[in-house]
């Protein structure tokens, strides 16, 4: 008779584990996300903070802003009416326009070639050394403060007739553009199934056509993300733009942004203004790629 008790009271109690242990695991799981969705709207709230001030101060004076830098109130538009009768924005759009487009579609055309020679060509084992040397010649410009090179690149813009036109600027970008976007096309195609190439090649398919055919539509994650980047690089590049541009003609959006401050005095709220002005287009471009830069940087994260 005990001997039933015992077996009966030891099944009521697995069955009792076996019920409590889901319910705790479930437990467990909404206070992780419940935690998670709290970091989350943080971070967001974060990252957010310094655009919505920058916004607020875009419609503020600049007297208030010294005086009372997070007050609400005294709102006023005159600020985008000063930028708008300053600047020339449609110019200095259309500048900043044509050197982004220029530039990145350059720079990606070059990255991908390159990339495609790395971890396609085909080396001797004596010579994969040599392989390995030229990624990591490429990669190595990462390492190399773009700054640095503003003084030999202005040099080189005087001597060859650039200086003071687009392709003062246009060069540079492809040049600082290339090493990051090696990278992340190397690591793609390195994961790239070959028998997509080789039943291509088996089909009778020229190089050109396999690349601009096959392989790099099959990119378009990754190519979205270094477009929307490099992108926001050129749009807010200052230093290569003041440095090498010398004609009114010539003016870029960082460049306009920086009138209202002189060297005794600045207006912050025509500054602000002129901020928000320049960022708005970059919002766009984010937001029309969103999702194919999340595919882009989490490429390759989850393997099956």
């Amino acid at each position: 008779m005990s001997a039933r008790l015992t077996s009966a009271s030891e099944g009521e109690l697995r069955d009792a584990l076996s019920t409590t242990a889901p319910r705790a695991t479930v437990r467990s799981n909404r206070r992780g996300l419940r935690i998670a969705t709290v970091v989350a709207y943080l971070i967001t709230f974060v990252v957010l903070l310094p655009l919505l001030w920058i916004l607020l101060l875009s419609f503020r004076s600049s007297n208030d802003i010294l005086v009372h830098p997070f007050s609400a109130s005294n709102l006023t538009t005159a600020n985008y009416r000063t930028v708008i009768h300053t600047l020339d924005l449609l110019l200095m759009y259309k500048n900043t326009f044509i050197l982004a487009t220029v530039s990145v579609v350059l720079g990606l055309i070059i990255s991908f070639m390159a990339a495609f020679a790395l971890t396609r060509m085909v080396f001797r084992k004596r010579r994969r050394r040599l392989q390995r040397i030229l990624r990591y010649y490429f990669l190595a410009g990462l390492a190399v403060p773009v700054y640095i090179l503003l003084f030999p690149v202005y040099r080189l813009d005087l001597t060859f007739h650039l200086f003071g036109t687009y392709w003062a600027l246009i060069l540079p970008y492809i040049a600082t553009t290339i090493p990051f976007n090696i990278l992340l096309l190397t690591g793609f195609l390195a994961d790239f199934p070959d028998e997509i190439e080789q039943a291509a090649i088996v089909d009778g398919v020229g190089l050109f056509t396999l690349c601009t055919k096959i392989v790099f539509p099959l990119m378009r994650p990754v190519a979205a993300t270094l477009l929307v980047l490099n992108i926001i690089y050129v749009w807010n590049e200052f230093p290569f733009a003041v440095t090498l541009i010398n004609k009114p003609s010539l003016t870029t959006v960082s460049l306009g942004a920086s009138q209202f401050q002189g060297q005794w005095s600045t207006d912050y709220g025509a500054e602000m203004a002129a901020a928000v002005l320049v960022l708005l287009p970059q919002l766009a471009v984010f937001g029309l790629f969103q999702r194919q830069v999340i595919e882009g940087m989490t490429l390759g994260a989850v393997k099956g």
